[in-house]
């Protein structure tokens, strides 16, 4: 079952400072502490068939969330790579591909920003800046997003 992403809380607090339109597209302030990086990834891990290892379209230190597919979905994978449905950064926040018909709530709800290299045409709108989770709160919203993403992946 796919939970309804526009229904989540808002998050608290204004959004953090990021690069923007920049690219590499960081955030740059309110990082997630060490224990809910970690948790974070356990969960990912926890996932079926989910491997995880270095980013092939990210930073080095950024540690991608793969679903190895023959017949992947545009919209579900993070461009040019084939396998990779999202990562995350050692500050925490994460980029990944969500529903499209989730952007704007989840924009407007605070959790993400629109990754800028999703406006080329040959990138999916799909790709997000989720915001670091600062507390198990933010967390349990963060692991409902990916599961959406997961299930995307997986579809």
């Amino acid at each position: 079952m796919t939970a309804d992403l526009t229904a989540l809380p808002a998050r608290a607090g204004t959004r953090p400072a990021t690069t923007g339109l920049e690219i590499p597209h960081d955030q740059l302030e309110e990082f997630s502490p060490p224990e809910i990086r970690s948790a974070l990834i356990e969960f990912v891990r926890s996932l079926p068939r989910v491997q995880t290892g270095p980013s092939s379209v990210s930073e080095p230190g950024s540690l991608a969330f793969r679903l190895p597919r023959v017949d992947r979905a545009f919209d579900a994978f993070l461009h040019p790579s084939v396998d990779e449905f999202g990562h995350v950064h050692r500050s925490g926040f994460l980029h990944l591909t969500v529903p499209l018909n989730s952007v704007a709530a989840l924009t407007d709800l605070g959790w993400v920003e629109p990754h800028p290299i999703s406006r080329r045409p040959e990138f999916p709108s799909s790709i997000v800046m989720f915001y670091a989770p600062r507390d198990t709160g933010e967390l349990a919203v963060a692991t409902t997003v990916l599961r959406a993403s997961y299930n995307q992946a997986v579809a």
